[in-house]
């Protein structure tokens, strides 16, 4: 069992209101309100962003690193994710954006979407074998694994396990830097620009890989500006691009399956449509489907919380983007080089007590307490739902009167009690 409890979203206490948009959101039921603020129970957050996206007051962000971070390194290295191609108007091929990079800053670029093509390849073939559970989930939203690992380990046998695009693009950036330039080892600095907490976290604490090769991550936000004053200084150049037409297409939803050359596929997108589907393979509804591609934001990676564009516009500039691109032949790695170096394990779950016999006495008594409850799951307790309040109860993190209806009820009672003396009195 895993128990990776270190994330990058984060709650700041001071612009929190409680006003429970979030609780409503949360597709893990990681968030309650309590004392009039959020507070995210760690053992359940995937990261997806969806409470950073909701929330009106900013109270819930991404740590991400500084960009001067980068200073730190005799040889920096950007690895662009392909949804960061789609946020800006102006470009007019992706070759000026990997230009603008090096102007801010890096000394070269590595495509993440030119790993993805090599992923593509490498999923095409283990399809082929046969050797994978039916039907097979994408391991590349980092999102959805863990929502996997939390929420549906009967399912972790059906990811595929490759390695992520991101953590490909790092591993393959270092060797070819090594291999080009003077530098070894910490005297290279790479650095993942992404559009989501989850990938944010996943540099840090990746899945698959013993260690990540990713020195520093910065959001599309941190960098957009500084790339954007550089785009119109940039008259072609070196060609820096050598990602295809299919491995840029990866940003959008249904990106990853247009590449691997089968029909009966699932491309999902948005993490409460993903929940969906993960409960019709649970459940055996999906047996017909080979592969399902199913990302946590809405459009794909162009609609990642940290994106500065708006998701649809965001697509269409990267499918304008990717007729631009000039493909270059893949490098030729072996098959075990993208494979997972370590299993992933479903992650340790909240437990209402180590000890089996207290656990069930407490199950007991919180399906007695939720039978109790309105059961309207209107979210004004600081909990998700009814149920999740008859936990908090037993637990001891919440009481029966944090229902505003059993506070009623119990304040109705106190007034007649009330009334009773009284009328006793006289």
């Amino acid at each position: 069992m895993q128990n990776n409890i270190i994330h990058s979203v984060t709650l700041d206490k001071e612009k929190c209101k409680g006003c429970t948009n979030c609780i409503k959101m949360c597709p893990t039921q990681a968030i309650r309100v309590r004392k009039k603020k959020a507070k995210i129970i760690k053992e359940l957050c995937i990261d997806c962003g969806e409470c950073i996206r909701v929330c009106p007051y900013h109270a819930k962000k991404a740590v991400t690193d500084n960009l001067d971070i980068i200073n730190n390194y005799k040889y920096k290295i950007a690895l662009p994710a392909p949804a960061f191609y789609g946020q800006f108007d102006k470009a007019t091929d992706i070759n000026s954006i990997l230009h603008a990079l090096v102007k801010i800053g890096f000394d070269d670029v590595f495509e993440v979407a030119y790993a993805a093509q090599i992923v593509t390849e490498k999923t095409k073939k283990m399809i082929a074998s046969g050797e994978l559970e039916i039907p097979i989930i994408s391991s590349a939203c980092p999102a959805v694994v863990k929502l996997i690992t939390t929420k549906y380990p009967s399912l972790i046998d059906n990811i595929v396990p490759l390695i992520s695009p991101m953590n490909l693009a790092a591993k393959l950036a270092r060797q070819t830097a090594e291999e080009k330039t003077p530098y070894k080892g910490s005297e290279i600095g790479i650095f993942f620009i992404t559009p989501c907490a989850a990938k944010a976290t996943c540099t840090k604490y990746p899945h698959g890989i013993k260690e990540s090769c990713i020195d520093g991550v910065f959001s599309f936000r941190d960098i957009y500006l500084k790339v954007l004053s550089h785009l119109k200084d940039n008259g072609g150049g070196e060609e820096l691009s050598k990602a295809g037409f299919k491995g840029v297409c990866w940003a959008n939803s249904g990106g990853e399956v247009s590449s691997l050359d089968i029909d009966n596929y699932i491309a999902v997108d948005g993490i409460h449509n993903v929940v969906q589907v993960l409960d019709e393979i649970e459940n055996d509804r999906l047996s017909d489907v080979v592969y399902v591609e199913a990302l946590a934001c809405t459009g794909g990676c162009v609609g990642g919380p940290l994106a500065v564009e708006n998701n649809f516009v965001a697509q269409t500039r990267v499918k304008r983007m990717a007729k631009t691109a000039r493909s270059s032949s893949l490098v030729d790695i072996s098959d075990e080089a993208v494979k997972w170096e370590v299993p992933v394990y479903s992650r340790k779950q909240r437990t209402l007590d180590d000890d089996m016999v207290v656990a069930m006495e407490k199950l007991t008594k919180m399906n007695e307490i939720y039978e109790g409850l309105p059961q309207l799951d209107c979210g004004s307790c600081g909990a998700p739902n009814c149920r999740a309040l008859a936990e908090d109860i037993v637990l001891g993190y919440a009481t029966e009167n944090d229902c505003i209806f059993k506070y009623k009820e119990r304040m109705v009672q106190l007034a007649n009690e009330m009334l009773a003396v009284r009328n006793e009195e006289e």
